[in-house]
């Protein structure tokens, strides 16, 4: 279509679509905002109405899915406003907690900034240290009661049961949390997240309405990347163990550990692979970090979409192309 043919269309349909507007809005500068976006975002492709048979049923249609997208973030903002503003009473009329002796200690000697900094830093290690510990240093304790009370088993079947212990801890780990209610809805967040990057490397505009249209299951994910460490310290250590048939489990322990920079390194390096890539292999290894996502992502409502998409906005880099894979 020629842009001329959309002006003419403009020309002819702009007041009754005004008018049409009105009667969902109410305001008459948001119903020509709404109005003119329709118009824009026809103008923006290439074919707009290829295989439209009513071009009038199609451009009322469009500006009913655009009102009512207004008219569901204005109702969000203003249940986002009601809580914040509930929220303020409440804080004021509760009266202050004290600190703790360990709060009123670290604020004496390390400032409140700094403080916080400390607790940010000991959330991270503690978390770390609990990812190692329960993926990689109870299945080697567990296997290692293998050897107590069958001094006889085979060192492979001990690397073949220690690695399917790692994948059953954490796809249960993962069904675990998906269950409880919070953690849900920040799974529900992290969908919205990646509606948000599959609509921005689509090339298209970051709005609620593209946003909501795209899928939940990204194959750069973090769980799909988590499960690709579990799969390559597998390999890792496998190749090790059949070279140095390590039995002692504090000194098996200390190997895993060791490996772990380097199954990091290999596991980025295969992500990086499969997000640039589309073909049959990289689907195929894809695939169960993608099975794994039902219980890390679930669909969101479009508060959590406007979310994502200002969390993304944040760091699309303003140099075109630095964020290529």
């Amino acid at each position: 279509m020629k842009n001329s043919e959309l002006q003419d269309l403009f020309v002819e349909y702009y007041p009754a679509l005004k008018s049409f507007a009105v009667r969902y809005v109410g305001a008459a500068e948001v119903a020509e905002d709404l109005v003119q976006d329709v118009f824009l975002r026809l103008w923006e492709k290439t074919n707009p109405l290829q295989g439209v048979r009513d071009v009038s049923a199609y451009l009322y249609q469009m500006v009913r899915f655009r009102a009512i997208d207004y008219l569901r973030s204005e109702k969000t903002k203003e249940q986002t406003v009601r809580k914040y503003i509930a929220g303020l009473a409440e804080e004021e009329e509760e009266a202050p907690e004290e600190p703790s002796r360990f709060e009123a200690w670290l604020e004496k000697h390390l400032g409140s900034e700094k403080a916080a900094s400390f607790f940010v830093t000991l959330a991270v290690v503690l978390g770390a240290a609990f990812s190692v510990l329960l993926f990689f240093v109870l299945p080697t304790f567990l296997t290692g009661g293998l050897l107590y009370f069958f001094p006889g088993f085979p060192l492979w079947g001990r690397n073949l049961i220690e690695g399917i212990l790692k994948v059953v801890i954490f796809v249960g780990y993962l069904m675990f949390c998906s269950r409880l209610k919070d953690i849900r809805r920040t799974f529900s967040y992290h969908g919205a997240e990646h509606k948000a990057i599959f609509c921005y490397e689509k090339g298209l505009p970051l709005t609620v309405e593209n946003v909501r249209a795209q899928p939940m299951h990204h194959p750069r994910c973090g769980t799909s990347f988590l499960f690709v460490v579990i799969f390559v310290s597998i390999l890792f250590s496998s190749v090790f163990f059949a070279f140095f048939q390590f039995t002692n489990v504090w000194l098996r322990t200390l190997v895993h550990l060791l490996l772990l920079p380097a199954v990091v390194s290999v596991t980025y390096e295969i992500n990086r692979y499969m997000g640039g890539h589309d073909n049959f292999l990289t689907r195929i290894c894809t695939a169960p970090g993608l099975w794994l996502q039902n219980w890390t992502t679930f669909e969101p409502d479009d508060s959590m979409i406007e979310v994502g998409i200002a969390a993304l906005k944040a760091v699309i880099p303003e140099e075109k192309g630095k964020d290529r894979w």
